[in-house]
């Protein structure tokens, strides 16, 4: 009998206890559904999301710090401003990716991001023309060449993929060989203007990557996209970024 005041105390403990887990699962909850909305409305994650954020650990607890997986290949570029993104979005804690994360803060290469929004400026509205079913350039393509060798140069530690592509007129064997000799051509005229060699990849695609939102058939398909694909560790960040893939 004596016992009984003791049990109906800890028995009262135990409850309270519960009740301030449920209530900090259903706030915590409450945070994620909020945090989950604002992520939602960023321009990337529009109708076609780049990446799956989730608000969730592997236990299934609702977390403030997101875990992001993209849906389609991306640039480095396109990951930092998206984990940037979503890192500003108040209430959001350190953001990590799910395809070779590294946790520590302070990895991405910000001059080699920077060199890849340089190239993209360059090339925003204006592409490199070849003749047709050629590997020839088109007359003028020098000068276009030329600053994008300028906007190169600075990038010390930065490996630039060259990639061709085609439309889906002529056979896919046909496009592919001649996707491959665009970017290789890119590359070497590169490497003329002084860009080394050991930094710069080039491959076809043929028309197997068209451009999302037009016909396959379109000849804008018809282009060389450039991409920093791996980086030399110079100056940190605050968003934890991926590692080598």
């Amino acid at each position: 009998m004596r016992d009984r005041p003791a049990l109906v105390l800890c028995a009262g403990a135990l409850l309270v206890c519960a009740a301030a887990l449920v209530s900090a699962s259903q706030t915590a909850t409450g945070l994620v559904r909020q945090l989950s909305q604002a992520v939602s409305e960023l321009p990337a994650q529009g109708d076609d999301p780049a990446v799956d954020v989730r608000f969730v650990t592997s236990r299934g607890w609702p977390t403030r710090h997101p875990m992001l997986t993209p849906n389609r290949d991306l640039t480095e570029l396109e990951r930092a401003r998206i984990a940037q993104a979503i890192a500003d979005i108040p209430g959001v804690g350190g953001v990590h990716w799910t395809d070779g994360t590294m946790l520590a803060a302070g990895d991405t290469d910000i001059e080699s991001l920077r060199c890849e929004s340089d190239l993209l400026d360059v090339l925003a509205e204006r592409t490199i023309r070849f003749e047709e079913s050629s590997a020839e350039f088109i007359p003028g393509s020098e000068e276009l060449l030329d600053e994008l060798a300028t906007v190169l140069r600075p990038c010390v530690g930065a490996i630039v993929a060259i990639s061709g592509h085609t439309d889906t007129s002529g056979s896919p064997q046909v496009n592919l060989a001649l996707s491959q000799d665009r970017a290789q051509m890119v590359r070497r005229e590169l490497i003329e203007r002084g860009i080394p060699a050991q930094n710069l990849r080039a491959t076809g695609y043929g028309s197997s990557r068209p451009v999302s939102g037009i016909d396959p058939a379109d000849p804008a398909n018809r282009r060389i996209e450039f991409r920093v694909v791996s980086t030399e560790i110079t100056k940190p960040t605050p968003i934890d970024t991926p590692a080598a893939r």
